[in-house]
């Protein structure tokens, strides 16, 4: 077996685009996601599982109907399943993202918060 740590600002510098899921591990029915994000994206909801939100660099605000939580660098907030949110950054965010490796990534307000097909980097 080989032993070898993950670098995440190594993994961050492999891609440029916004809005976009990249796995980087798994650990049980988990993975581990890596995304960078700016601007406003569209209001969704999670109906089949809690979003877990851990900030690596820059800070995000994620919007919910009845109110909104700032996220900074080393902070994480996790978002109940079931609860209407619109994520954004005003400039350039990294996150890592723990979610279930059965959550399809399509967009939209039905589902998850990126694009079609999740990458592995």
């Amino acid at each position: 077996m080989q032993y070898q740590a993950i670098n995440l600002n190594e993994k961050l510098s492999k891609f440029n685009d916004y809005w976009s899921l990249k796995v980087i591990g798994e650990m049980n029915d988990y993975q581990f996601k890596l995304i960078k994000i700016a601007g406003d994206y569209e209001w969704h909801v999670h109906q089949d599982t809690d979003k877990v939100f851990i900030a690596l660099e820059g800070e995000m605000i994620i919007d919910f109907r009845d109110g909104q939580v700032k996220i900074s660098k080393g902070e994480m907030f996790i978002v109940p399943r079931g609860i209407e949110m619109k994520p954004s950054a005003e400039k350039e965010c990294h996150l890592m993202l723990v979610e279930p490796k059965s959550v399809v990534n399509t967009g939209g307000p039905e589902t998850e918060i990126t694009a079609a097909h999740d990458t592995w980097i």
